[in-house]
Order: C-alpha cells, then structure tokens, then sequence
C-alpha cells in the first residue's frame, strides 16, 4: 500500500468569501478611478480648453490673412515669411532675449541672497516678516506697480534721481534714453517677480540638512565656500525650477514696457508680446500676429527643452 497525502479541504464558506470579496475589490478599484477622474477633470478640462484650444487656434489662424471685417483668406506660408522680414518683429525678438537674459539672471541673485539671508540665524517672527514683503508685490498687478515705477523713473522729478543727487550722480534719463529704459523696465518686473523665486529658494534651503554645513564648518569652509560648495549644488533642482519658470514669464513680459515706456524710445524696448498686441488690436492682422505667437512659443518651448537638457549634467539630486 502506498502512503496518500490527506489534504484538509477549506470550509464552503471561506470559498464564497473569497470569491465574492474579488469582485468587491474590484468595484472599489473602479470606484477610486472614477473618483480621481471627477477631481481631474476640472482641470483637464481647463487646460483643454483655455491652453491647448487656443494655441492649436493660433497655428490655424497664422496660415490665413484676417482683418475680422472680412473673410478670413488662405496665406499658407506668406505671414511668416512677413514676420521673419519685419525689423520691427526681429528687433522685438531680440530685445526680449536681452530681456530675459537681465531680468531672470538679475531675479534668482537677489532671490537667492535673500532667501540665504532670511534663513539664517532670525527671530522667527521677524523671518515671517521678511518673506511676506518680499511676496507682496507679486499679488500686486503688473500695471499698477508700473504706473508707480514710471513715477519713480521719472527724469525730472523723480525719487530715484534726487536720490542719486544726494550722493552726486547726474539725472539719469531712465525712461528716455534705450540703456536706461531696458534697465527701468527690467528693474520694475524684477521688483515684483523676485518674490516667487524667493520663495522657492527658501524651501529648497529648509530641505537641506543642517548636518551638511555643520560637517563643513568642521572641516574649516568659510561661509561663502558653504555656499558655493554645498547650497548650490544641493539646490540646484530648485534653481532650475525657478529658472524656468523665470525664463518662461520673462519671454512673455507686457505691462511693464506697455506702461513705462511704449517700446520706446524707437523700438529699444519693444517686445514680442508688445508686437502681438499692436500687430493683433491696433493692425487688425490678426493672421501675422498669430504667427508671431507661433514663433514665440517655439522658442519658449525650445528654450525650456535646452534647459532640461543642461540639467542632467549641473542639477544634482539627493
């Protein structure tokens, strides 16, 4: 006779519980998915609608000649070949990239010395006070903090000349002259914009580990070696981020030149959205401004990809 393993057969119940307890599972699942979809879809649809809609509206309309009073006509090619002919268009191109280059490097370095500064040793009550002055000119609304920089920009009467005056400095001709224009302009957007990108750096400083710069005081490194050697690259994620996004909104500045100088003078700070704006609503061309647009969202696009690109070899993550 041979040995038979007698297995112990499980109870029906334990059975029916498990088979029915899948499909509840399941359902569950289902229900988890569904509800993730509900709370997304706002903002999907937002997107869609507001961002994707439009811009795929914009590529449609800068093929075609329009005027809004008459029918839109097929151009293909033709805008383009316009816009990229147009000193007016090329000189706002370049004078965006000059833009962009100042303000953003000019916004992350005195973002980033502040944001070390508040950090450091600080009454808590007063690091508080800090970081809501420094944010409170980005709720402020980009026309109205330019309608006070003109004021203070101004040649004749203005506070940053008398200032200037007391330790005897000549008047500056800030909103008349193309250098001091650009520097007018680029000083107004970096005053309400720096606050975003202070932020930032103070919680990527809060992320990094006190042990880190205790080991190095250790060691002998001064502050600024500290800085240069442990900050730096232990936030460089966050640099990048606030590069970006700096870089992004700086390719897209209006309202300060709109406000403080018209462009002006001549075309010296005229940028692209500028051109987009006069091309679109003082033309009527509607289809070249749509092919401005194009163009710069390419570079945009372009600009962020080189970026990301970059950052695999300078950003260094924990």
């Amino acid at each position: 006779m041979t040995n038979t393993e007698i297995r112990p057969v499980p109870p029906a119940s334990s059975v029916r519980t498990r088979r029915v307890s899948e499909p509840a599972a399941t359902t569950r699942t289902r229900g988890t998915r569904l509800l993730a979809l509900l709370f997304l879809a706002p903002t999907v649809v937002g997107i869609v609608v507001f961002t994707v809609v439009p811009i795929a509206g914009s590529v449609v309309l800068s093929l075609f000649q329009w005027d809004v009073i008459e029918d839109p006509r097929w151009a293909g090619a033709a805008n383009y070949r316009e816009i990229l002919t147009d000193s007016t268009v090329l000189v706002s191109f370049r004078n965006t990239l000059v833009f962009m280059v100042l303000a953003v490097a000019l916004q992350l370095l005195i973002a980033l010395v502040l944001a070390i500064v508040v950090n450091g040793r600080m009454p808590t009550w007063l690091r508080s006070v800090f970081r809501s002055a420094f944010f409170f000119p980005l709720v402020l609304s980009a026309a109205s903090i330019s309608v006070v920089m003109k004021y203070l920009f101004n040649q004749e009467f203005g506070p940053v000349n008398w200032l200037l005056g007391t330790v005897g400095i000549p008047s500056v001709p800030w909103l008349t002259s193309e250098n001091g224009a650009m520097a007018a302009v680029v000083l107004a957007y970096v005053w309400q914009q720096f606050g975003f990108s202070f932020l930032l750096f103070v919680g990527g400083l809060n992320n990094i580990p006190k042990e880190v710069h205790e080991a190095a005081s250790l060691d002998g490194a001064s502050g600024l070696r500290k800085h240069l050697a442990i900050t730096l690259p232990l936030l460089s994620p966050t640099l990048l981020v606030a590069s970006v996004v700096g870089i992004i909104n700086a390719l897209q500045v209006f309202e300060q030149p709109y406000v403080l100088t018209a462009g002006g003078p001549g075309d010296s700070t005229r940028t692209v959205v500028m051109v987009i704006y006069e091309t679109a609503f003082e033309q009527l061309r509607f289809g070249e401004a749509s092919a401005v647009g194009v163009l710069l969202f390419l570079l945009i696009m372009a600009v962020t990809a080189l970026q990301f690109r970059l950052s695999r070899r300078y950003v260094h993550y924990q």
